[in-house]
C-alpha cells in the first residue's frame, strides 16, 4: 500500500487527537465545565479604557478592559484608522506584558564567578551600569583618527533600543548614546 505524505500526516494527527481525547475521557475528565466558562463573555461588566500599543511608533489603538482595577483583556480598537481593530503579534501579546506572573519585578545580579542571582537595589544597579559605561568609554574613546580627522567616538559600546520603547523615548536614547560617542546604535524593532 502506497501512503502519501499528506495521508501520513492526516492519519498521524487523527490518531494523536483521538488518543488525547480518549485519554481524557478514560480518566473521567469532562469538558463541559470548560465549555460553559468559555461561553461567558470575559469582558462582561468590565470598564473599557482606550489606549495605545506600546511596542512601536505606529500608535495602534487598543481597548483595555478592567474589572475592579485589574486588566482582564486587551484588544485592538476597531475605531482606529491605523489598525482598524487589528494588532500585530507583539501588540496582541500586550496583556502578557502586564499580567505575566513570571515578569521580573526586582533587579537581579550575579557576581563574576558566582552561581546564584541575588536581589539588589535599583540605585545600586544603575550606579554599577554607569560605572561600567564610563570605564569602557574612557578606555576606548577615539578623539582623532590617525589621519587627524576628528571623530569623538567609542567603538566598544553598542546601543540597542527595545520594541517596547516608544518613538520619543528611542529618540532620547539615540541622543544619549550619540552624546557618549557611540556609533553602533540599533533598535530591536528593526532587527
Amino acid at each position: 500500500m502506497q501512503v502519501s505524505r499528506r495521508d501520513f500526516l492526516q492519519l498521524t494527527a487523527s490518531a494523536g487527537a483521538g488518543t488525547a481525547i480518549g485519554g481524557l475521557v478514560g480518566l473521567g475528565v469532562t469538558l463541559a465545565p470548560a465549555a460553559a466558562r468559555a461561553q461567558e463573555l470575559r469582558i462582561k461588566d468590565a470598564k473599557t479604557t482606550p489606549s495605545l500599543c506600546p511596542f512601536c511608533s505606529v500608535g495602534c489603538a487598543t481597548l483595555i478592559h478592567t474589572v475592579n482595577g485589574k486588566i482582564v483583556n486587551i484588544e485592538g480598537d476597531p475605531r482606529s484608522p491605523h489598525n482598524e481593530g487589528t494588532l500585530c503579534p507583539k501588540g496582541a501579546a500586550t496583556y502578557q506584558l502586564h499580567m505575566n506572573p513570571n515578569r521580573a519585578t526586582q533587579v537581579l545580579h550575579r557576581k563574576p564567578g558566582g552561581k546564584d542571582w541575588e536581589v539588589v537595589e535599583l540605585e545600586c544597579a544603575m550606579d554599577r551600569v554607569a560605572e561600567l559605561i564610563k570605564k569602557t568609554r574612557d578606555e576606548t574613546f577615539i578623539e582623532k583618527l590617525p589621519n587627524g580627522k576628528l571623530v569623538n567616538m567609542t567603538p566598544a559600546i553598542f546601543g540597542l533600543g527595545g520594541a517596547t520603547l516608544d518613538g520619543e523615548f528611542n529618540h532620547v536614547c539615540q541622543k544619549f548614546w550619540r552624546g557618549l560617542g557611540v556609533v553602533a546604535i540599533e533598535n530591536q524593532a528593526r532587527i
